[in-house]
């Protein structure tokens, strides 16, 4: 605007001493407006591409980067280039993510203390504090004759012998859609149906109890091969209504069941030694497989805690 208005002056003043070429004067004023203001215009459409492209391709970067992590790679880190406004964004954004994979890192690591089914119902809220009652079925499973095998052997191979028929276990009942409580000692506690509820709850619990049935043969084919001993396992399996919920004190909490079917279920895993076999159900459970797997009858019994007898079948 400084060169506009100096040229412009300097050709009025020329145009009063010569009057006969203000008119060629003016126009030649009029013409290096036109030209510079052409010359503004450019420059100006130029400045505000390269700003717009300075603007638009971190903004491009980084939405790549967030789709990257929304699908779960949260090794993606957005390129800081400069420490204007867009670098102060994408340093913010750099921590989000870091923030994000801390808290899927703790996820996941509270997913292996705990099935990801109660982990993801404890993050949600969904679990009510007072409990729920729900119809479930209670698997129970004991390994036979294992204490005489910690007595016999070296801890670190209990400790491994344990792991690995623990996993197995645990494969075949989550494979069937169940849930593993618990471990206590050489016992392991399951459930079909809760927190996450299906109808044919019993169904997969038996299926899960052939299954286990079936890993354990074939692991003790293996150990047998390398000359380790093998185990037998016994396994109860009831039917029933649980209170279900968080257990335990206020400052440390547990997914757990509370109800009479827990102990019967227990107790019928007990009665497997009873009858020198590897899988017992209940009356009420067989009443929700029907014929779907092949049962022998067995004389009613009685067990502790429970009044009347229950009626048992062996799953052949």
């Amino acid at each position: 605007m400084f060169i506009l208005v100096g040229t412009l002056a300097f050709a009025f003043w020329q145009t009063n001493d010569l009057q006969a070429y203000s008119e060629a004067a003016a126009r030649g004023v009029f013409a290096f407006t036109v030209g510079l203001c052409a010359i503004f215009i450019v420059i100006a459409l130029r400045l505000n591409f390269l700003v717009a492209k300075s603007i638009s391709r971190p903004v491009e970067a980084m939405v790549q980067v967030v789709e990257k992590v929304k699908a779960g790679d949260f090794t993606q880190r957005i390129s800081v280039e400069s420490n204007d406004e867009m670098g102060v964004l994408g340093d913010a954004g750099n921590e989000m993510i870091e923030a994000l994979a801390d808290r899927e890192r703790i996820r996941e690591t509270f997913g292996k203390y705990i099935t990801p089914e109660i982990r993801d119902h404890i993050l949600s809220g969904s679990i009510p504090l007072d409990g729920e009652r729900r119809e479930a079925t209670l698997l129970f499973a004991d390994l036979r004759g294992f204490t005489r095998f910690v007595e016999e052997n070296r801890p670190e191979e209990v400790v491994r012998s344990m792991r690995d028929y623990f996993t197995l276990m645990e494969n075949a009942v989550r494979l069937n859609h169940g849930l593993v409580l618990q471990y206590v000692g050489d016992e392991i506690e399951s459930v079909f149906g809760v927190p996450v509820a299906f109808e044919d709850h019993a169904m997969r619990a038996a299926a899960a109890a052939v299954d286990m049935r079936t890993a354990l043969e074939d692991w003790n084919r293996e150990r047998l091969a390398r000359g380790e001993p093998t185990f037998q396992h016994g396994i109860g399996i009831h039917t029933g209504l649980v209170l279900a919920g968080n257990t335990g004190s206020r400052n440390h909490p547990c997914y757990g069941l509370v109800g009479d079917p827990v102990n019967v279920a227990s107790r019928i895993q007990e009665l497997t030694k009873t009858f020198k076999c590897d899988i017992l159900i209940s009356e009420e459970t067989r009443r929700y497989i029907g014929e779907a797997f092949k049962i022998e009858e067995l004389p009613p019994q009685v067990i502790r805690g429970h009044s009347g007898t229950i009626r048992l079948y062996r799953v052949l």
